[in-house]
């Protein structure tokens, strides 16, 4: 899909930066120390009193996994928001849920195989006693 065709994210850089370092888990704190800046520097990114320089952009980039154009301009690749985790979350435990589903029903369906054949061996002798009889 163009990113052209997206349609744009319309909170502010600021907002969009706080959104990214949030589903990155990282505090302001941590984000300062990677990116080589003073904590009150990405505070005041996050509340739009100003903006990183070009090369703090691509680094920013890298650490929240993010696209710049996401950044700058709301386009582009977007973090994994907590909610898309915790739906993902979600479904690998209904998944590994199904799994021990599925090997309990494959169990199941090798017992009852095998007293279906038992039944078939019993079902066969009382015939074969039945008509031995006449």
């Amino acid at each position: 899909m163009n990113i052209y065709e997206q349609t744009p994210d319309m909170d502010t850089m600021g907002g969009r930066l706080s959104r990214a370092r949030e589903a990155a888990a990282l505090t302001t704190k941590d984000l300062a120390w990677r990116l080589g800046v003073k904590v009150a520097t990405v505070n005041a990114w996050e509340r739009d009193r100003s903006q990183p320089a070009t090369h703090r952009l691509n680094m920013l980039s890298g650490l929240l996994g993010v696209s710049i154009s996401w950044l700058l301009h709301g386009v582009g690749t977007s973090p994994v928001e907590p909610v898309e985790r915790a739906s993902a979350e979600k479904v690998a435990s209904q998944l590994e849920k199904l799994t021990s589903l599925h090997e309990e029903t494959g169990e199941l369906i090798g017992r009852i195989g095998k007293e279906l054949g038992n039944l078939g061996r019993i079902n066969k002798s009382l015939l074969e006693e039945l008509t031995a009889g006449e």
